[in-house]
């Protein structure tokens, strides 16, 4: 393995829009792709650059020196801007890196790309080593932007961005393709976290589902729209111009506060602002005390409806304005509930629905989401199947119970029925309800185009439709992305996939599931080292999950590593033989990796037995072990679950 260490100019460069036209018209997203490449290619060589690899729409380049990687930079985006077919970001970076056969490695790597990321559309930013060494080149110059805290770089980084000949390179695109511009609707809103004012940063929980109560009364209404939860809560604790959130979520207004809360006492702020000239519209302030709580989130919506003239039906106000408890303390649990089942902290969120309920028996929302975390725990492998499942059956039923209108509970029992009963109609049919009580909800789109029509029905266009509705609904929600790949690579359609995996790990690149999704992108490429750092990270950002380790006992196993696969294996074993729960399903695939079918089909049928919830999604599952799917005791096991079709 040839290896050199070395100090270059390492370039990256990434299509700006790319991920929202993907969603929207393939055929133009792989075209751009085409049009970028005989773009950036020629002007890489002709200043003396090495094209290193595209990375989905991005591409990484090396240079000798300086002053060639900012002059190629300098042509591309004057090129790309004569084309007019697409803009770009450019970041640069001057430090050591190793150079391993054809590809780049390094802390300079690293940052090179995550400057790029943050460069505004039309934009070459760069680091203070390449400032240096270009402030006195005629025909260039520079200004600084900001200091910059950089992900997984330690020291903050001042950031400079390129100037030509006096002129700052985003002017190259004043003239922007109309039909790129969104247009946000009149009556469109952004709810964004309330900031914790308390000195406890504990109280975050609270903060966070003030907003995001309010954001789930105001999405009811037709004659308004609403950003999502997940693209809205993505600008908490950034200090970010109004006017740029209001271009990315589409959106021409926003709600924004605060909230102090000592002991029973509540300080709560809120205004409504237009982002196109940040003209506050309405704005108060509350002291009261946590038993108004229920008022103040009723007298917000209410004063944002009025404010933004909307049209409110009877109906509307009623559901805006409905409490689901009057306990202040069961509504506390039940929003820190909420809080780790969004970072799926899933214990910890399954004891606040627990004393929520104990407290508010009546309480249909907590009964809920106490089906999600029973439901997800199942699902995931964390608790066995018939220990948790029932259990979600049965809070579902009693929320709906409750209040039929809880369209959470019916997807809920939708994973229910498909993971546990394999009663397909109900599946299906609780999907549907679902979906049909609240078309905006996100979740009951994923759940059901990917786990149900992909992966149950094999339907995979129509899984796919319903992911992308999710995408436009929250397009800066990475878990829909992470889920479209999964849809996507069942499909076949495999390159596709490889760049939703990408967009969907840079969206959340600390998460653990973002991370195995990357990994397993990058080891159907057989680039087994990318795959290795993807892989192993998720394994330890899930606390070693016996699911991740089956994924490392693929990964060796493919790359010829018996004794480090091995090794994974008796971690399992020995978990088994502590008395820890390890899914039946997750040892019949282990062992099928390690190529022990007959014991593979041994823990095959014991999870048949057990109902374990990974058996609903086999029959289409592209990564089951080769061999085990060719067995034709794995076959006749599937049908046996007379699957829809």
């Amino acid at each position: 393995m040839n290896s050199s260490r070395q100090l270059a100019a390492i370039m990256f460069t990434d299509i700006v829009g790319y991920t929202a036209l993907m969603g929207k018209d393939e055929q133009k997203a792989f075209d751009l792709l085409k049009k970028n490449r005989q773009l950036q290619k020629p002007i890489i060589e002709q200043y003396n650059g090495k094209w290193i690899k595209e990375l989905g729409d991005g591409v990484m380049a090396s240079f000798n020196t300086v002053s060639d990687a900012v002059n190629a930079a300098i042509k591309i985006q004057e090129n790309c801007k004569a084309a007019k077919d697409f803009q770009l970001r450019i970041g640069i970076h001057l430090g050591e890196v190793v150079f391993e056969n054809d590809d780049v490695f390094g802390d300079g790597v690293n940052i090179a790309s995550r400057i790029q990321a943050i460069a505004n559309p039309g934009t070459i930013y760069v680091s203070e080593s390449i400032h240096n060494n270009i402030s006195n080149k005629q025909g260039i110059e520079t200004r600084f932007v900001k200091q910059e805290t950089l992900k997984n770089v330690k020291e903050p980084l001042r950031i400079y961005e390129v100037l030509v000949n006096g002129l700052l390179s985003a002017s190259l695109y004043q003239e922007k393709d109309q039909s790129a511009i969104k247009i946000s609707p009149e009556k469109s809103i952004a709810v964004l976290p309330f900031v914790n004012m308390s000195n406890d940063p504990e109280q975050d929980y609270f903060s966070e589902g003030m907003a995001e109560e309010i954001l789930n009364s105001l999405s009811h209404l037709k004659d308004l729209k609403v950003a999502g939860r997940t693209s809205s809560f993505q600008f908490k604790g950034k200090n970010i111009d109004l006017r740029e959130v209001g271009e990315k979520l589409a959106v021409s207004t926003v709600l924004e506060g605060s909230v102090r809360k000592q002991g029973n006492k509540l300080r709560i702020t809120a205004q409504l602002i237009n982002v196109e000239d940040g003209f506050h519209l309405w704005s108060e302030k509350y002291d009261r005390n946590m038993d108004d709580i229920f008022a103040i989130q009723d007298e917000i919506a209410l004063a944002i409806t009025e404010n933004l003239k909307v049209i409110l039906l009877e109906k509307e106000k009623a559901i805006i304005t409905k409490s689901y408890t009057q306990n202040a303390e069961a509504y506390e649990f039940y929003l820190r509930g909420r809080f780790y089942l969004n970072k799926r902290f899933l214990f910890q969120s399954l004891e606040q629905f627990k004393k929520a309920v104990e407290i508010d028996p009546g309480f249909g929302k907590a009964y809920a989401g106490l089906a999600d975390a029973y439901v997800i725990l199942g699902f995931y492998n964390y608790l066995p199947a018939r220990e948790v499942m029932p259990k979600a059956k049965d809070a579902a039923d009693t929320a709906i119970h409750l209040d039929n209108s809880l369209y959470e509970s019916y997807c809920s029992l939708g994973m229910y029925y498909s993971c546990y009963e394999w009663n397909w109609k109900e599946a299906k049919n609780n999907f549907l309800k679902s979906i049909q009580l609240n078309p905006l909800y996100v979740q009951g789109h994923v759940w059901f185009g990917h786990y149900y029509l992909c992966w149950i029905e094999g339907k995979f266009e129509e899984g796919e439709r319903h992911l992308n509705i999710a995408i436009e609904l929250e397009p800066y929600n990475a878990m829909s992305y992470i889920n479209k790949y999964a849809v996507l690579f069942s499909a076949g359609k495999f390159e596709e996939a490889f760049l939703t995996a990408k967009q969907g790990y840079e969206m959340d690149p600390d998460s653990m599931i973002g991370n195995r999704i990357i990994g397993f992108a990058y080891l159907h490429k057989e680039q087994y080292a990318e795959a290795t750092g993807y892989l192993q990270f998720a394994s330890k950002l899930s606390n070693y999950a016996a699911f991740n380790q089956v994924d490392l006992i693929r990964l060796y196993t493919a790359m010829g590593l018996l004794e480090k696969a091995k090794a994974v294996m008796e971690d399992l074993k020995q978990r088994l033989s502590a008395g820890k729960y390890v899914g039946s399903c997750i040892m019949s695939f282990a062992y099928g990796f390690l190529g022990d079918i007959d014991e593979a089909i041994n823990w095959l049928e014991r999870a048949y037995e057990e109902h374990d919830a990974y058996l609903c999604i086999l029959k289409y599952y592209p990564w089951v072990p080769l061999q085990l799917r060719q067995d034709s005791r794995f076959n006749s096991l599937i049908s046996k679950m007379n699957f829809p079709g």
